[in-house]
Protein backbone atom coordinates (compact mmCIF):
# COMPACT_ATOMS: atom_id res chain seq x y z
CA UNK A 1 0.00 0.00 0.00
CA UNK A 2 3.02 2.45 0.42
CA UNK A 3 3.55 2.95 -3.38
CA UNK A 4 0.24 4.19 -4.07
CA UNK A 5 0.23 7.70 -3.32
CA UNK A 6 -0.85 9.12 -0.12
CA UNK A 7 -4.19 11.42 -1.21
CA UNK A 8 -4.72 8.27 -3.17
CA UNK A 9 -4.58 6.12 0.05
CA UNK A 10 -6.48 8.49 2.27
CA UNK A 11 -9.20 8.13 -0.65
CA UNK A 12 -9.58 4.78 -0.97
CA UNK A 13 -9.63 4.27 3.10
CA UNK A 14 -11.96 7.05 3.43
CA UNK A 15 -14.48 5.11 0.53
CA UNK A 16 -13.82 2.06 2.37
CA UNK A 17 -14.39 3.00 5.96
CA UNK A 18 -18.07 4.32 4.41
CA UNK A 19 -18.93 1.44 2.76
CA UNK A 20 -17.88 -0.61 6.51
CA UNK A 21 -19.59 1.82 8.32
CA UNK A 22 -22.75 1.43 6.33
CA UNK A 23 -22.38 -2.44 6.90
CA UNK A 24 -22.45 -1.93 10.64
CA UNK A 25 -24.69 0.76 11.47
CA UNK A 26 -28.36 -0.30 12.05
CA UNK A 27 -30.17 -0.45 8.75
CA UNK A 28 -32.36 3.05 8.47
CA UNK A 29 -35.55 1.18 8.03
CA UNK A 30 -35.36 -1.21 10.97
CA UNK A 31 -37.20 -0.11 14.20
CA UNK A 32 -36.84 2.38 15.67
CA UNK A 33 -36.35 3.90 12.25
CA UNK A 34 -36.14 7.39 13.65
CA UNK A 35 -33.23 6.38 15.91
CA UNK A 36 -31.32 4.16 13.53
CA UNK A 37 -32.08 7.32 10.69
CA UNK A 38 -30.49 9.72 12.47
CA UNK A 39 -27.41 7.39 14.15
CA UNK A 40 -26.92 7.49 10.00
CA UNK A 41 -27.54 10.88 9.41
CA UNK A 42 -24.68 12.01 12.27
CA UNK A 43 -21.95 9.11 11.00
CA UNK A 44 -21.86 8.63 7.23
CA UNK A 45 -21.31 11.10 4.75
CA UNK A 46 -19.20 13.27 6.48
CA UNK A 47 -15.70 14.02 8.01
CA UNK A 48 -11.84 13.75 7.77
CA UNK A 49 -11.78 9.91 8.66
CA UNK A 50 -8.54 11.09 10.83
CA UNK A 51 -9.01 8.41 13.33
CA UNK A 52 -9.85 5.05 10.72
CA UNK A 53 -6.96 6.61 9.00
CA UNK A 54 -4.55 6.43 12.29
CA UNK A 55 -5.89 2.63 13.04
CA UNK A 56 -5.23 2.08 9.50
CA UNK A 57 -1.66 3.57 8.93
CA UNK A 58 -0.24 1.28 12.21
CA UNK A 59 -2.02 -1.53 11.01
CA UNK A 60 0.21 -1.62 8.19
CA UNK A 61 3.24 -1.42 10.53
CA UNK A 62 2.32 -4.93 11.26
CA UNK A 63 0.55 -6.44 8.35
CA UNK A 64 -2.77 -6.29 9.78
CA UNK A 65 -5.81 -8.51 9.39
CA UNK A 66 -7.79 -6.42 6.91
CA UNK A 67 -11.59 -7.22 8.81
CA UNK A 68 -9.91 -6.45 12.55
CA UNK A 69 -8.55 -2.66 11.07
CA UNK A 70 -11.61 -2.34 9.49
CA UNK A 71 -14.00 -3.12 12.35
CA UNK A 72 -11.20 -1.18 14.75
CA UNK A 73 -11.30 2.11 12.42
CA UNK A 74 -15.39 2.06 12.32
CA UNK A 75 -15.60 1.81 16.44
CA UNK A 76 -13.48 4.67 17.00
CA UNK A 77 -15.05 6.80 14.40
CA UNK A 78 -18.05 5.71 16.55
CA UNK A 79 -17.25 7.01 19.33
CA UNK A 80 -16.06 10.12 17.65
CA UNK A 81 -18.87 10.52 16.17
CA UNK A 82 -21.34 9.92 19.23
CA UNK A 83 -18.98 12.31 21.06
CA UNK A 84 -20.03 15.01 18.55
CA UNK A 85 -23.53 14.51 18.44
CA UNK A 86 -23.26 15.24 22.52
CA UNK A 87 -20.88 17.92 22.51
CA UNK A 88 -23.03 19.82 19.91
CA UNK A 89 -26.19 19.65 22.43
CA UNK A 90 -27.19 22.61 23.58
CA UNK A 91 -26.13 21.56 27.87
CA UNK A 92 -22.84 21.38 26.11
CA UNK A 93 -21.18 23.40 23.40
CA UNK A 94 -25.09 24.00 21.83
CA UNK A 95 -23.86 24.15 18.66
CA UNK A 96 -26.49 24.26 14.90
CA UNK A 97 -23.57 23.08 12.19
CA UNK A 98 -21.44 20.21 12.12
CA UNK A 99 -19.21 18.89 9.22
CA UNK A 100 -21.29 21.47 6.84
CA UNK A 101 -24.91 20.50 8.06
CA UNK A 102 -27.35 20.81 10.54
CA UNK A 103 -26.27 19.21 14.31
CA UNK A 104 -28.43 16.12 14.73
CA UNK A 105 -30.48 17.60 17.50
CA UNK A 106 -31.04 20.74 14.96
CA UNK A 107 -31.81 18.01 12.46
CA UNK A 108 -34.20 15.70 14.60
CA UNK A 109 -34.74 16.73 18.44
CA UNK A 110 -32.42 16.61 21.67
CA UNK A 111 -33.94 13.69 22.88
CA UNK A 112 -33.31 11.80 19.92
CA UNK A 113 -29.26 13.09 19.90
CA UNK A 114 -28.90 11.94 23.40
CA UNK A 115 -30.38 8.49 22.37
CA UNK A 116 -27.72 8.53 19.37
CA UNK A 117 -24.95 9.01 21.01
CA UNK A 118 -25.75 6.32 23.46
CA UNK A 119 -26.20 4.05 21.06
CA UNK A 120 -23.41 5.16 18.72
CA UNK A 121 -21.11 4.53 22.00
CA UNK A 122 -22.76 1.06 22.30
CA UNK A 123 -22.70 0.20 18.68
CA UNK A 124 -19.05 0.89 18.41
CA UNK A 125 -17.82 -1.63 21.12
CA UNK A 126 -20.25 -4.48 19.21
CA UNK A 127 -18.52 -4.05 16.08
CA UNK A 128 -15.27 -4.32 17.83
CA UNK A 129 -16.20 -7.49 20.20
CA UNK A 130 -17.58 -9.33 16.73
CA UNK A 131 -13.74 -8.64 15.14
CA UNK A 132 -12.92 -12.25 16.14
CA UNK A 133 -9.91 -13.43 16.13
CA UNK A 134 -7.76 -14.05 19.41
CA UNK A 135 -10.14 -13.34 22.50
CA UNK A 136 -7.65 -12.31 24.90
CA UNK A 137 -6.47 -9.41 22.05
CA UNK A 138 -9.78 -8.48 21.73
CA UNK A 139 -10.22 -8.09 25.13
CA UNK A 140 -7.25 -6.10 25.45
CA UNK A 141 -8.40 -3.99 22.13
CA UNK A 142 -11.69 -3.22 23.38
CA UNK A 143 -9.95 -1.97 27.02
CA UNK A 144 -8.08 0.56 25.28
CA UNK A 145 -10.94 1.58 24.05
CA UNK A 146 -13.08 1.72 27.12
CA UNK A 147 -10.38 3.88 28.82
CA UNK A 148 -9.52 6.36 26.06
CA UNK A 149 -13.60 7.28 25.51
CA UNK A 150 -14.45 7.71 29.68
CA UNK A 151 -13.63 9.60 32.44
CA UNK A 152 -9.96 8.83 32.04
CA UNK A 153 -10.28 10.22 28.68
CA UNK A 154 -12.86 11.86 26.62
CA UNK A 155 -15.07 12.00 28.79
CA UNK A 156 -13.12 13.68 31.37
CA UNK A 157 -11.54 15.87 28.88
CA UNK A 158 -14.91 17.71 28.15
CA UNK A 159 -15.54 17.42 31.54
CA UNK A 160 -12.84 19.90 32.84
CA UNK A 161 -13.28 21.89 29.14
CA UNK A 162 -17.16 22.48 30.35
CA UNK A 163 -15.41 23.73 33.32
CA UNK A 164 -13.00 25.67 32.31
CA UNK A 165 -15.31 28.46 30.23
CA UNK A 166 -14.60 31.92 31.54
CA UNK A 167 -11.29 30.62 33.27
CA UNK A 168 -7.92 31.43 32.77
CA UNK A 169 -5.55 27.92 32.39
CA UNK A 170 -2.33 27.51 32.65
CA UNK A 171 -0.70 26.20 29.63
CA UNK A 172 0.01 22.76 31.45
CA UNK A 173 -3.51 22.58 32.38
CA UNK A 174 -4.59 23.21 28.82
CA UNK A 175 -2.09 20.41 27.47
CA UNK A 176 -3.25 18.22 30.20
CA UNK A 177 -7.52 18.70 28.91
CA UNK A 178 -6.66 18.19 25.37
CA UNK A 179 -4.51 14.71 25.90
CA UNK A 180 -8.05 13.69 27.56
CA UNK A 181 -10.55 15.11 25.18
CA UNK A 182 -8.47 14.87 21.66
CA UNK A 183 -5.61 13.59 22.03
CA UNK A 184 -7.17 9.95 23.98
CA UNK A 185 -9.27 8.64 20.99
CA UNK A 186 -6.38 9.90 18.40
CA UNK A 187 -4.31 7.66 20.67
CA UNK A 188 -6.05 4.66 21.00
CA UNK A 189 -6.69 5.01 17.39
CA UNK A 190 -2.70 4.70 16.44
CA UNK A 191 -2.45 1.78 19.48
CA UNK A 192 -5.68 0.04 18.34
CA UNK A 193 -4.38 -0.42 14.73
CA UNK A 194 -1.01 -1.87 15.97
CA UNK A 195 -2.85 -4.51 17.98
CA UNK A 196 -4.69 -6.26 14.77
CA UNK A 197 -1.69 -7.22 13.57
CA UNK A 198 0.96 -8.69 15.69
CA UNK A 199 0.95 -6.85 18.87
CA UNK A 200 4.09 -4.55 19.32
CA UNK A 201 6.41 -5.26 22.13
CA UNK A 202 7.93 -2.42 24.65
CA UNK A 203 9.96 -0.49 22.36
CA UNK A 204 7.59 -0.85 19.62
CA UNK A 205 4.37 0.75 21.81
CA UNK A 206 6.54 3.02 23.42
CA UNK A 207 7.34 4.86 19.81
CA UNK A 208 3.85 4.86 18.57
CA UNK A 209 2.79 6.56 22.02
CA UNK A 210 5.15 9.21 21.80
CA UNK A 211 3.83 9.70 18.04
CA UNK A 212 0.23 9.46 19.62
CA UNK A 213 0.93 11.93 21.83
CA UNK A 214 2.40 14.40 19.73
CA UNK A 215 -0.17 14.32 17.02
CA UNK A 216 -2.97 14.27 19.32
CA UNK A 217 -2.04 17.50 20.86
CA UNK A 218 -0.83 19.10 17.57
CA UNK A 219 -4.82 18.02 16.30
CA UNK A 220 -6.12 20.51 19.15
CA UNK A 221 -3.34 22.83 18.29
CA UNK A 222 -4.30 23.45 15.13
CA UNK A 223 -8.10 23.00 15.81
CA UNK A 224 -7.60 26.14 17.79
CA UNK A 225 -5.85 28.24 15.36
CA UNK A 226 -8.68 27.30 12.81
CA UNK A 227 -11.50 28.25 14.85
CA UNK A 228 -9.59 31.94 14.80
CA UNK A 229 -8.93 31.72 11.51
CA UNK A 230 -10.95 30.18 9.26
CA UNK A 231 -14.47 30.67 8.76
CA UNK A 232 -17.65 28.06 9.28
CA UNK A 233 -17.82 27.20 5.23
CA UNK A 234 -14.49 26.16 5.35
CA UNK A 235 -14.81 24.33 8.75
CA UNK A 236 -18.05 22.80 8.04
CA UNK A 237 -18.79 24.13 11.72
CA UNK A 238 -19.29 27.48 13.72
CA UNK A 239 -16.28 29.26 13.48
CA UNK A 240 -14.70 32.10 16.25
CA UNK A 241 -17.01 29.75 18.56
CA UNK A 242 -14.29 29.02 21.25
CA UNK A 243 -13.67 33.06 21.76
CA UNK A 244 -17.55 33.81 21.87
CA UNK A 245 -18.16 31.35 24.38
CA UNK A 246 -14.99 32.32 26.77
CA UNK A 247 -12.74 28.80 26.57
CA UNK A 248 -9.41 28.75 27.26
CA UNK A 249 -7.33 27.94 23.75
CA UNK A 250 -3.88 27.85 22.56
CA UNK A 251 -4.46 31.19 20.50
CA UNK A 252 -6.12 32.35 23.32
CA UNK A 253 -3.09 31.78 25.65
CA UNK A 254 0.28 31.99 23.20
CA UNK A 255 -1.51 33.83 20.30
CA UNK A 256 -1.57 32.65 17.03
CA UNK A 257 2.09 32.74 16.19
CA UNK A 258 2.98 30.68 18.84
CA UNK A 259 0.73 28.38 18.17
CA UNK A 260 1.14 27.57 14.85
CA UNK A 261 4.67 27.15 15.82
CA UNK A 262 3.70 24.74 18.43
CA UNK A 263 2.31 22.71 16.07
CA UNK A 264 5.18 22.52 13.95
CA UNK A 265 7.42 21.53 16.60
CA UNK A 266 4.70 18.79 17.31
CA UNK A 267 4.82 17.55 14.07
CA UNK A 268 8.48 17.05 14.13
CA UNK A 269 8.15 15.46 17.31
CA UNK A 270 5.77 12.76 15.45
CA UNK A 271 8.10 12.09 12.97
CA UNK A 272 11.06 11.47 15.21
CA UNK A 273 9.50 9.14 17.14
CA UNK A 274 8.57 7.05 14.43
CA UNK A 275 12.82 6.73 13.20
CA UNK A 276 12.80 3.11 14.70
CA UNK A 277 10.21 1.75 12.08
CA UNK A 278 11.99 3.17 9.33
CA UNK A 279 10.18 3.52 5.59
CA UNK A 280 7.03 1.41 7.68
CA UNK A 281 5.82 4.47 9.12
CA UNK A 282 5.49 6.57 5.74
CA UNK A 283 1.46 6.68 6.30
CA UNK A 284 1.80 7.88 9.85
CA UNK A 285 4.40 10.54 9.49
CA UNK A 286 2.06 11.53 6.04
CA UNK A 287 -0.55 11.47 8.19
CA UNK A 288 1.26 14.17 10.94
CA UNK A 289 1.57 16.32 8.29
CA UNK A 290 -1.73 16.19 7.09
CA UNK A 291 -2.88 16.89 10.61
CA UNK A 292 -0.16 19.98 11.18
CA UNK A 293 -1.19 21.37 7.32
CA UNK A 294 -4.60 20.75 7.26
CA UNK A 295 -6.96 23.53 6.16
CA UNK A 296 -9.93 22.29 7.84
Amino acid sequence: MTAVPFDDWVRQVQSGMEDVLATLLPPAAAAPARLHEAMRYAVLDGGKRVRPLLVHAAGELHDADRNTLARAAAAVEMIHAYSLVHDDMPCMDDDALRRGKPTVHVKYDEATALLVGDALQAQAFLALAEAGGDPSRTLRMLRLLAQASGSAGMCGGQAIDLASVGTTLSLSELEQMHRLKTGALLRASVMLGALCGQVPDAAESAALDAYAAAVGLAFQVVDDVLDATADSQTLGKTAGKDAVDNKPTYVSILGLEESRALAQKLREDAHRALLPFGDKARRLRELADLIVQRKA
